[in-house]
C-alpha cells in the first residue's frame, strides 16, 4: 500500500511523512501541490487514522472529486467515502443541516444564491420606501456579504459608529435597517445565503462549546487546500477546529493570492507560524508545468513584490520558447491575431482545441475574441458566464423543487406563485408580503390560513391560492417515497411549466423545453451517482443542495474540444499547453480601479503571475494601441508588466523604435529640424506672410513614404485600392471573403456592393471599408 510514496520527489515526501502537528506547504505553480494533499491523505489513511478523522477543505468540489478518487484508487474506494472533503461552503452546509437546528433553522433550508439574495434585498428596498437609484440592491449586497465575511453580525453593526457614520456620509442611513431585515427575512423563510453558511457555522462553533468539542474530536487531522484564499471567517473556524490537536495541514502560495476582492485575506497564510507553535515549514519549489522560459519570466515578475514568503520556483523542463508580445492597431485586430494564432498553430502542430485558452482581466473582453474565433469557425466556450441553473427556465423549475422541501422559502414562492399564469397578480402577492411581515410568518402559511385571516382577496383568488398550497403539499407527499427525478419529472408536467413552453412554439420556447429536459437529464444523472455513495439517497434535497454549491468549473460540458475562455481569477488551478493573456494594458491589466495601494498593485502583479504560470509550452501577451470603452476609441497604454519580465525571456513579434517598452507621447517629427542660424534673427512685423500652397503631388507621396498617415487628405481614412472592380474578390477584416457585384458613386461617395461568403450582401462606402483585393 505504501509504494505510492515513491512516486513523490523528495520535497514532496517531507510533508506527507509528517504526521502530527502543524505544517505547511509553500507549494510554487505547478508544484504538484493537489498530489501532496491526496497522499498525505492517503499515507494518515494507512498509518492507522480512520478515514472518519480527516477532514480537507479544498478549493473547488471539482478538485475535491478529483482528489477523492486519487484516494480511493490508493485505499480503496469504502474507505475514501467516509472522508469530509469539500470546499468550505460544502462541508459546513453538512455540518449545519446536522446542527443548524440549535440555532433555529430547519435541517432542510434553503440556500439562496447570488441572485435570490438580490431579488429579496430589492423587495425589502421596495417595502421600505427607499429610493432605489441611492440604495441599489448589488452595492447592497455585497456590504452585507463583506459584513457576514469580516463576523459584523446586526448587532456588531449598530456598535459599530465608523460604520454607520460610512453609511450615512453615502447617503445610506437606513444600512443597518436593511441589513436587521434582510437577516429576519431569511430567517423566516429558513434560508440560509452562501456568506451565513460561514457566519452561522462560527456562531454555532462559538455559541456551543459541545458542538465545537464533538467537531474537534471528529476532525484530529485537517488539511486546507488554496490556504492564502481563505477569508477572516474560514480562517476562524479553521483555527477553533484544529485548537484541541493542532494537526493542522495548510498548502498555498503566497504569490497566488488573488481574491481580497472577496475578502480573501493574505496574512493568514503570511500569519501561520505565529498561530501555532513548532510548525513545520516545507516548500514545494520543482514545477513540473512549465518551461524554464515561462517559470523564469515568472519569477521575474513576482521578485518586484515586496510582501511575500521566501521561495525560489524552478523547473527541470526544456527551455521552451520565449513569451511572444504581440501589438494590435485595436481590439478587434487583437482578436483577429489571436484565432488567427492558434489556427496556425493548430495547423502546424496538429493540436485540439481544447490545449488553448484565452485569459482577460474582465468578462467584457471576451466579445472581440468570440467574434474573431467565430468567423475562423473554432469552437469555444466561455467559463464564468450566465451558469446553466441561472436561466429563467431551470430557475423556475428548481424554485418548485425549493418549495416542495421548504415552503417558506420566499423567493421561491414569489417567483412561481403566477408562473404558469394562474390568476395570482402582484397586488394579491403584495398583501399577503404585509400580512406575513405583520405576523411573523411565512407566505405559504398565510396561505394556508387564509380563511382566519382578512385580507380582502375576493373568492376565486382565495380559491387559486389554495389550490396552489395544495399542490405544492401534495409533491412533498410524493417526495417522500420517489427520487429526485421522478419527482422533477412530475413537478414540471404538473405545474403546466412544460405545456407553456411547448405552446410558445418560438424557437426560444423549443429552447426552453430543451433545457428542462437537460435539467432533468442532470437530475438522472445526480440520481444514478448519488446510488454509488453510501450515506446518500438520491432526494431532490441532496440535488438542491449539489446544485446550490456547484461553481462554473465544476461542471463537466461532456465536450472538452474547444477553446476556453475565462477570467484569470477563475483560471486559477488549471493548466494548458497554450495560453493567450489578452488586454496587457494599463487600466485595463493592471486594472485602474487596483492601483490606488502598493497592496492593491502586489495583488494584481500576483494575478499576472497566476496567468502566466497556467501556460505550459507557449505563452502570447497581447496589447492594443487603441481599444473601445463605453463606445469610445481611446489610446492604449502598454501594461507596465510587459516592462518587468526580464528581456531575456521574450519575443517581441510587433517591434517599434524602443520596442513595446517605451512609448513616446508623441511624434517628434512634428517639431521638424532647429535651424540655429536663425535663433536670433529679428523679422519686420509689417509685409505679407508668404501664401499657404497645397503640397503637390511629388511631395504627397514622399511624405506617404514616410508617414501615410499624415499624408491621407482631410476626411478620408482610407485609399482606395486602384485594382477594385466589379467581380473583385476581397478580403473584409470583419466580414470575411466576399466578392464584389456592383460599384456606383463616385469620390468620397463611392460605394461597393459585395456579397460574402457567410451569406450577407453589404454595401461598404469605399472611403472608410478597410477592403483587399485578393484576387
Amino acid at each position: 500500500m505504501e509504494n505510492f510514496i515513491d512516486e513523490l520527489n523528495d520535497a514532496q515526501k517531507a510533508p506527507v511523512l509528517h504526521k502530527d502537528g502543524p505544517l505547511m506547504v509553500i507549494a510554487g505553480a505547478g508544484s504538484g501541490k493537489t498530489r501532496v494533499l491526496t497522499y498525505r491523505i492517503a499515507h494518515l489513511m494507512a498509518q492507522g487514522v480512520d478515514s472518519f478523522n480527516i477532514l480537507a477543505l479544498t478549493f473547488t468540489n471539482k478538485a475535491a472529486r478529483e482528489m477523492k478518487k486519487r484516494i480511493a484508487d490508493i485505499v480503496g474506494n469504502s474507505e475514501a467515502k467516509n472522508l469530509w472533503m469539500g470546499t468550505f461552503h460544502s462541508v459546513f452546509a453538512k455540518l449545519l443541516r446536522f446542527d443548524g437546528d440549535k440555532l433555529g433553522y430547519p435541517s432542510n433550508f434553503t440556500i439562496y444564491d447570488t441572485q435570490d439574495s438580490q431579488r429579496l434585498i430589492a423587495s425589502i428596498i421596495k417595502e421600505m420606501g427607499l429610493d432605489k437609484d441611492i440604495y441599489k440592491y448589488k452595492q447592497i449586497q455585497n456590504r452585507i456579504s463583506s459584513y457576514k465575511n469580516s463576523l459584523i453580525t446586526v448587532k456588531a453593526y449598530h456598535q459599530n459608529p465608523e460604520l454607520m457614520e460610512a453609511d450615512a456620509m453615502a447617503k445610506r442611513p437606513r444600512m443597518g435597517d436593511i441589513y436587521q431585515n434582510y437577516v429576519d427575512r431569511c430567517f423566516k423563510a429558513g434560508a440560509m445565503d452562501f456568506d451565513d453558511l460561514l457566519l452561522r457555522t462560527n456562531e454555532l462553533l462559538n455559541r456551543f462549546p459541545e458542538v465545537l468539542a464533538k467537531y474537534q474530536h471528529r476532525f484530529r487531522y485537517i488539511l486546507v487546500d488554496e490556504y492564502q484564499d481563505t477569508n477572516h471567517s474560514q480562517y476562524l473556524i479553521v483555527k477553533a477546529l484544529a485548537d484541541r490537536y493542532q494537526n493542522i495541514c495548510v498548502v498555498g502560495d503566497d504569490a497566488q493570492s488573488i481574491y481580497s476582492f472577496r475578502g480573501a485575506n493574505i496574512s493568514n497564510i503570511l500569519n501561520f507560524q505565529r498561530d501555532y507553535d513548532n510548525v513545520g515549514m516545507y516548500r514545494l519549489e520543482q514545477n513540473y508545468r512549465s518551461t524554464k522560459n515561462i517559470v523564469n519570466a515568472a519569477n521575474s515578475i513576482i521578485a518586484k513584490n515586496k510582501n511575500q514568503l521566501e521561495k525560489v520556483v524552478w523547473t527541470a523542463n526544456d527551455e521552451g520558447a520565449a513569451i511572444k508580445i504581440h501589438r494590435s492597431p485595436t481590439d478587434a485586430e487583437e482578436g483577429r491575431y489571436v484565432a488567427n494564432s492558434i489556427w496556425d498553430n493548430k495547423m502546424q502542430h496538429q493540436l485540439s482545441n481544447g490545449e488553448f485558452a484565452i485569459l482577460y482581466r474582465t468578462n467584457s473582453q471576451s466579445r472581440a475574441m468570440e467574434d474573431a474565433l467565430r468567423k475562423k469557425d473554432i469552437p469555444y466556450r466561455i467559463y464564468g458566464g450566465l451558469s446553466f441553473y441561472q436561466r429563467k427556465e431551470i430557475k423556475d423549475v428548481l424554485s418548485y423543487l425549493r418549495l416542495v422541501i421548504n415552503p417558506k422559502d420566499e423567493e421561491a414562492l414569489k417567483r412561481v406563485i403566477n408562473f404558469p399564469a394562474r390568476g395570482i397578480g402582484q397586488t394579491t402577492v403584495d398583501k399577503m408580503v404585509v400580512a406575513a411581515n405583520h405576523y411573523g410568518r411565512s407566505i405559504f402559511e398565510i396561505i394556508e390560513n387564509l380563511d382566519k385571516i382578512d385580507l380582502k382577496i375576493n373568492s376565486g383568488t382565495k380559491r387559486k391560492l389554495q389550490d396552489f398550497a395544495t399542490m405544492i403539499k401534495s409533491f412533498q407527499i410524493m417526495s417522500e417515497s420517489t427520487d429526485a427525478f421522478t419527482l422533477a419529472e412530475h413537478v414540471a408536467k404538473k405545474t403546466g411549466i412544460l405545456l407553456e413552453f411547448k405552446k410558445d412554439g418560438t424557437p426560444e420556447g423549443i429552447g426552453r423545453m430543451e433545457n428542462i429536459e437537460e435539467l432533468l437529464n442532470g437530475i438522472q444523472d445526480f440520481v444514478e451517482g448519488q446510488k454509488e455513495l453510501a450515506d446518500a439517497t438520491g432526494s431532490i434535497s441532496e440535488f438542491l443542495e449539489d446544485v446550490a454549491l456547484a461553481t462554473d468549473l465544476d461542471k463537466d460540458t461532456g465536450d472538452d474540444d474547444r477553446v476556453a475562455l475565462m477570467t484569470i481569477h477563475l483560471a486559477k488551478g488549471l493548466e494548458f499547453p497554450y495560453v493567450y493573456i489578452v488586454g496587457m494594458e494599463e487600466d485595463l491589466f493592471p486594472s485602474a480601479m487596483s492601483m490606488n495601494t502598493r497592496s492593491e498593485l502586489e495583488e494584481e502583479r500576483r494575478l499576472f503571475y497566476v496567468a502566466l504560470t497556467r501556460a505550459e509550452k507557449q505563452a502570447y501577451l497581447t496589447y492594443t494601441q487603441n481599444r473601445y470603452r463605453w463606445g469610445k476609441l481611446i489610446d492604449a497604454e502598454p501594461s507596465r508588466f510587459l516592462e518587468e519580465i526580464d528581456e531575456q525571456y521574450v519575443e517581441n513579434l510587433t517591434p517599434v523604435d524602443g520596442g513595446y517598452r517605451y512609448k513616446p507621447l508623441m511624434d517628434t517629427d512634428i517639431f521638424g529640424e532647429v535651424d540655429k542660424s536663425t535663433l536670433r534673427q529679428n523679422k519686420p512685423v509689417s509685409g505679407t506672410p508668404p501664401s499657404v500652397r497645397k503640397p503637390n503631388e511629388n511631395q504627397l507621396k514622399k511624405l506617404r513614404k514616410l508617414k501615410p498617415e499624415l499624408a491621407t487628405p482631410v476626411g478620408n481614412t482610407n485609399t482606395i485600392d486602384p485594382n477594385l472592380a466589379e467581380g473583385s474578390l476581397v478580403n473584409h477584416t470583419r466580414f470575411g471573403r466576399g466578392k464584389v457585384l456592383k460599384i456606383e458613386g463616385v469620390g468620397n461617395d463611392k460605394k461597393a456592393e459585395i456579397q460574402f461568403e457567410k451569406g450577407d450582401v453589404k454595401k461598404l462606402l469605399l472611403r472608410f471599408a478597410k477592403l483587399e483585393v485578393v484576387g
